[in-house]
């Protein structure tokens, strides 16, 4: 017994508390400032230092799959559903749609996620490639239905995600005029004589 606890029990009620906290300070900090929202306040919001903070989430993307890696398998789980879906070419635009809201989560999120996706050692990889995978499966169901040009690949298919996420974060107002242009030039040669 310490301080009249039983060891053991209070550091795990207390290491979750932290956690809690760090998560709840993260989300308020990226939401005002974005992703770039400076870890040491972060901890200084959340009440604990930065040692706390480092032994919860050792690195930004850490902290951001904590936030986000849900969510992100959640965009897998919808393209697997969306795969069943009559209208291949439309079942695409809704994930992608849905993909781009995701990137615009916290500003400056995309830029993020596009670094996490190239790096095999971002703690945010795996999400990323589990989205992107779903992603491609949606595609290739599209391009089979003649729905979406053949010559786009999924990693042209995740640059634009990236691209429109980009561009509506800067001009929401322009998001249905953007999306329209996109989805046009996604389809086959022949459908836009």
């Amino acid at each position: 017994m310490t301080n009249g606890r039983a060891t053991g029990r209070a550091p795990r009620k207390d290491a979750r508390r932290n956690y809690d906290r760090l998560l709840a300070a993260a989300r308020a900090a990226f939401t005002e400032q974005g992703v770039g929202a400076s870890l040491n306040d972060i901890a200084r919001r959340a009440g604990v230092g930065n040692v706390t903070l480092y032994r919860h989430f050792p690195t930004r993307q850490a902290l951001l799959e904590a936030l986000l890696g849900e969510s992100l398998r959640g965009l897998r789980v919808r393209s697997d559903a969306l795969l069943a879906a009559a209208m291949p070419g439309d079942a695409l635009a809704r994930w992608f749609e849905a993909a781009v809201e995701h990137a615009m989560t916290y500003r400056g999120l995309v830029e993020a996620l596009v670094e996490s996706l190239a790096d095999p050692e971002s703690d945010l990889h795996a999400s990323c490639q589990a989205m992107k995978a779903g992603g491609a499966q949606l595609l290739a169901r599209a391009q089979q239905a003649g729905a979406v040009r053949p010559d786009v690949n999924a990693s042209a298919l995740f640059s634009l995600v990236a691209a429109v996420a980009w561009a509506v974060e800067r001009a929401p107002e322009d998001r249905e005029q953007i999306l329209a242009v996109l989805f046009d030039g996604l389809r086959p040669a022949t459908d836009l004589l």
